[in-house]
Order: structure tokens, then C-alpha cells, then sequence
């Protein structure tokens, strides 16, 4: 039988590496046209699509209320960034 030969392995990015990973969950900071897109679509949902289709009023105020939850979270959870450049 022949000799298995040691076969040398390069470093994933998973391996060993732990520094490179944040340690905690972080929100990404967003855009205050961001909040103000959900407020207005939130309200055009609801006084304009929602009275002409059901369907498609709910869904349109669910998904701008969950933009707008996004971007409460981002407000105070997110780290402070430099705008000076």
C-alpha cells in the first residue's frame, strides 16, 4: 500500500480567525428619507390604496410599518457616524 502523503491546508475565514468577526449584533444606520418614506407610504396606504383593494392596502401598510420599525431601530441602535468627510 502507498504512504499517505500530509497534506498542508490553507486557513479558511471560518477557521480560527475570531477577531474579523463582530462580536454583537449591530443595526446598520439608515437614512432619514428612509423614516420618512415609510410615514408617507404608510399614509398613502391607508387613505388611497386600502379603500380600493383590501388586499393590497393591508400589505402596503404592513410593509411601510415594518420599514418604519426598521428605521426606529436603526435610530437607537445604530453607531454614531461621522459626517464630516
Amino acid at each position: 500500500m502507498a504512504k499517505k502523503k500530509a497534506v498542508k491546508r490553507k486557513n479558511s475565514p471560518n477557521s480560527g480567525s475570531k477577531e474579523k468577526l463582530p462580536k454583537k449584533w449591530q443595526a446598520a444606520p439608515l437614512k432619514g428619507s428612509f423614516m420618512a418614506t415609510a410615514m408617507l407610504g404608510f399614509l398613502i396606504s391607508a387613505y388611497w390604496v386600502y379603500p380600493q383593494s383590501f388586499n393590497y392596502g393591508l400589505t402596503f401598510m404592513l410593509v411601510f410599518t415594518l420599514m418604519f420599525i426598521a428605521s426606529f431601530i436603526s435610530m437607537t441602535k445604530a453607531p454614531a457616524v461621522n459626517e464630516r468627510y
